[in-house]
């Protein structure tokens, strides 16, 4: 059992993380067995968050006064937290898929961007296309008239070399 130095010591540190993050997702972890709690992990990193199972009474004093605090509050049964202070469409996404395949892990809730979002809104979250994908999607709505302004300009030119070229084919031009 820790002591309470100890336990303040945690605390702190998860005010620390807890402070930077922008997004949390707090999940529910009964019955992982070790190599499914080491899968998780690791697909939580591979999406650029951190995951912590959390004692629900630290969670909550560590929350206290932050973005986090309407999230952590009252917290019952085994809780974790998944966190990141980058995409949050990625983590959702990760989180969602090992659910799929672990049915013993579950969402409670989740805060994106400092909003407080249900566990739909944590699965509609991850429908959506990632950040990279929506990038890409700005840029081609952006490009896309400049790319038919030229092509249109390139047309002209084009089409008036036809015409030339036709008429020197017919003979029209006379020296």
């Amino acid at each position: 059992m820790k002591k309470k130095p100890q336990k303040q010591q945690d605390m702190d540190a998860l005010r620390a993380e807890l402070t930077k993050a922008s997004n949390v997702f707090l999940t529910g972890y009964e019955k992982l067995t070790v190599a499914q709690d080491f899968a998780l992990r690791k697909t939580v990193r591979g999406a650029g968050g951190n995951y912590k199972v959390v004692k629900n009474r630290i969670a909550e004093r560590a929350a206290e006064g932050i973005g986090a605090g309407d999230l952590l509050k009252e917290l019952k049964g085994m809780s974790s937290i998944a966190y990141t202070s980058g995409d949050p469409v990625a983590l959702a996404k990760a989180l969602t898929a090992y659910a799929k395949e672990n049915p013993s892990f579950t969402f409670k809730a989740g805060m994106v961007q400092g909003r407080v979002v249900d566990v739909r809104g944590i699965m509609a979250l991850a429908t959506l296309p990632s950040k990279d994908e929506l990038y890409a999607k700005l840029l081609y709505v952006i490009q896309a008239p400049a790319q038919r302004l030229v092509s249109a300009m390139n047309g002209v030119g084009r089409n008036l070399a036809v015409v030339v070229d036709q008429g020197i084919k017919e003979n029209k031009f006379k020296s």
